[in-house]
């Protein structure tokens, strides 16, 4: 695939129509009250970063309808798009009429998060904007200087110390998503290096990946990453694009990579396996239903789209 045509990637269905974020009106308690209280206000009850979607689909509420399920939750302000405002409500579990046993994580979304599914593409960026938020509340409950209370503020994307006044900000970890290839590019002896857990079915590879360390370049770690997981030396390293993956808070920073060596050493830890695959090896495995990778909207499944030069024949959805 050229990189100059990366539009039919499946990562991008899930940044193709971001909102705005309306960072300005976050401190204006009117303006906010106005939005909330309009007809055409949509609301999304978050509980443990966790929705209602067992009716098969994500469940946008009117702020009546919200108030009534999560009275006590906290109102979080997403943004605008199209004319029309949302938020989110983030709730304790028991503190949601009916409760959330059938209530579904983040991960269990991407099977609603098909490629080429424009409802998929218009969710997905509401969806990691309110789930990151819930999950960086679920782990930010006191202040990691003095030890106090952090009350929300800006709408619930600052926490303040009602101790020694500190403010937190929603983080995010940058992690590194790679494809390390050998052989002559483009040639039928080019391959590529993915990896398994030992958790993960016998059939499923996917791409390298982990997160980069204090003081690192996320080239460096793109290098690091591979020779401690697998022995493989990687010499030059190319940016390929970037996807928010709020599992719990990490923004997946992909690139490829060509290898200096091909010798194989896994680490026996993170990766119980790994092997060089050349397109031919991809293409027999993906159709006889011996080797699975990510084919949902995960920027692991562009990765391996790229490399590959178009659509996949075979895999799963099972993200990264």
């Amino acid at each position: 695939m050229s990189r100059d045509n990366h539009s039919s990637l499946p990562h991008l269905a899930l940044s193709v129509r971001a909102h705005n974020r309306e960072a300005l009106h976050r401190t204006d308690a009117a303006w906010l009250d106005a939005r909330w209280a309009d007809a055409s206000t949509r609301v999304l009850v978050v509980s443990g970063g966790r929705v209602d979607a067992s009716g098969g689909s994500v469940p946008w509420l009117s702020s009546a309808q919200a108030q009534a399920l999560a009275p006590h939750g906290e109102r979080i302000l997403l943004g605008q798009r199209d004319g029309r405002t949302r938020f989110a409500v983030l709730a304790d579990r028991a503190d949601v009429a009916g409760g959330t046993d059938d209530w579904i994580g983040l991960r269990g979304l991407f099977g609603l998060l098909a490629v080429g599914d424009e409802e998929a593409s218009e969710e997905a960026p509401w969806l990691f904007h309110a789930v990151g938020l819930a999950e960086w509340r679920r782990s930010h409950r006191f202040c990691p200087r003095c030890g106090g209370d952090l009350l929300p503020r800006a709408a619930g994307h600052e926490l303040r110390c009602a101790r020694c006044g500190r403010s937190q900000f929603p983080r995010t970890d940058p992690a590194v998503i790679m494809t390390i290839t050998t052989g002559e590019p483009g040639g039928d002896d080019e391959a590529v290096l993915l990896g398994r857990q030992a958790s993960w079915p016998s059939t499923q590879w996917s791409s390298l990946a982990g997160f980069c360390e204090p003081g690192e370049t996320l080239e460096d770690a793109v290098r690091r990453e591979t020779y401690e997981e697998t022995g493989v030396r990687v010499g030059d390293v190319t940016y390929f694009g970037s996807q928010p993956w709020p599992l719990p808070a990490s923004l997946m920073v992909a690139f490829t990579g060509r290898a200096t060596s091909r010798e194989i050493h896994v680490d026996g830890a993170e990766i119980e396996d790994a092997r060089w695959f050349t397109r031919a090896d991809l293409r027999a495995g993906l159709e006889d239903g011996s080797v699975t990778v990510p084919r949902s909207v995960s920027i692991s499944a562009s990765l391996l789209t790229d490399f590959y030069g178009g659509p996949l024949p075979g895999g799963d959805i099972r993200p990264r």
